[in-house]
């Protein structure tokens, strides 16, 4: 079976427990995501298997979208309320404080991570070293928000949705905001709501995986995350391009909507087929070279 899958993670799991479930449910080992959700977080998570997983550095849309609650006046080492919580700084911020402060984090910005995630230093990961006690220095990186709207304050908890790029840390930003307001915060629920394109409507829940028969499951086709202009081959250029023969751009009938610039990503079909053969690019010599295969 190729293809996607997206679940609707649940808490207490990790991203590599609902992989274990969709490997074991399909009888492969080929199984990989759409990017690491932290235990005590939920929502969508795209799961690839079969020789879909080899589209999981190609996805067109790598942004993702959040429903964040947080609390501000108190810390934790982990920067969420599950870590070793202590009160701070006072809170005495109001709606229109919080509101004022969000547009600083909106943007192509710099965010240090914490030390609690699975980004590696020097091989090891960085939650190893922060459950030894050990801290090392970690190199702020950019990310881009576009979005970041508060949906409710109370004058101490708070919702907000985030628009991102990928590798945010959703629990570093609360912090930041409430390091903003002159305390600090922890986050308090995660919910991923949009990732690879797809949303929560589009999820379902780690139950029906374990439960439905595989007919039931709904599987998606892996070119609904690679939203690239198409070639159409014929069948001897088919037969061609999958033993890795460079065809000569010029001579494909189909490249919609005209030829591609260098360089860029296509998908490529077979004529009267609806089955992703792969995806290429045109090289400076104008030909169609193959960067991934997804036939069997």
């Amino acid at each position: 079976m190729n293809g996607i899958i997206v679940v609707n993670k649940p808490q207490n799991f990790t991203s590599f427990d609902v992989t274990a479930i969709v490997r074991k449910k399909f009888g492969t080992k080929k199984v990989g995501h759409g990017g690491t959700l932290d235990p005590m977080a939920t929502g969508v998570l795209p799961v690839f298997v079969g020789n879909a997983t080899k589209a999981i550095d190609l996805v067109s849309d790598k942004s993702k979208s959040y429903r964040a609650g947080f609390r501000l006046g108190v810390c934790s080492d982990t920067l969420d309320i599950w870590g070793a919580l202590a009160e701070c700084e006072p809170n005495t911020a109001e709606m229109r404080d919080v509101q004022a402060v969000l547009p600083r984090f909106v943007g192509e910005i710099e965010q240090t991570p914490p030390m609690y995630s699975a980004l590696k230093v020097n091989g090891q990961k960085l939650c190893d070293l922060a459950r030894k006690g050990i801290e090392v220095e970690r190199k702020p990186r950019k990310i881009t928000v576009t979005r970041l709207e508060l949906i409710d304050f109370n004058g101490r908890d708070g919702i907000i949705e985030i628009d991102c790029s990928a590798g945010t840390y959703i629990r570093s930003l609360a912090d930041d905001i409430g390091r903003a307001l002159g305390t600090r915060a922890v986050m308090t629920s995660l919910v991923r709501t949009k990732s690879c394109g797809f949303t929560l409507d589009n999820a379902v829940p780690i139950d029906d995986i374990k439960t439905k028969p595989i007919d039931e499951i709904p599987v998606l086709s892996v070119d609904t995350v690679l939203h690239y202009p198409s070639v159409i081959l014929d069948s001897e250029q088919k037969r061609l391009y999958l033993n890795g023969v460079r065809l000569d751009a010029g001579r494909i009938k189909h490249i919609a909507p005209t030829a591609p610039p260098t360089g860029e990503l296509l998908c490529i079909y077979e004529e009267n087929s609806p089955f992703l053969l792969g995806v290429g690019r045109i090289n400076e010599q104008g030909e169609l070279v193959s960067v991934k295969q997804f036939a069997d």
